[in-house]
């Protein structure tokens, strides 16, 4: 029980930061078509586990890179 709590709050936090790094970028997704689009990686993950790698891989270097302009734009200001 705990685990599948802990689970939903790191889908939460995971569809909240990508989210936030979409309008970042000036990029807006409507919620269901964001649930959707989970939907399928996660399919793609069961189906192909090595594809796991990539896609973590792929969210860590967006991430980086998102917080890395916003961090250089707030020290221009």
């Amino acid at each position: 029980m705990l685990l599948l709590k802990v689970e939903q709050l790191g889908g939460e936090f995971m569809a909240t930061a990508v989210e936030k790094g979409l309008k970042k970028i000036g990029i807006t997704v409507s919620k269901p078509i964001l649930a959707i689009i989970c939907i399928i990686f996660g399919i793609l993950v069961i189906v192909f586990p090595d594809l796991l790698q990539w896609i973590v891989g792929l969210f860590l270097i967006i991430q980086g890179i998102l917080m890395l302009t916003d961090y250089l734009e707030l020290r221009k200001q």
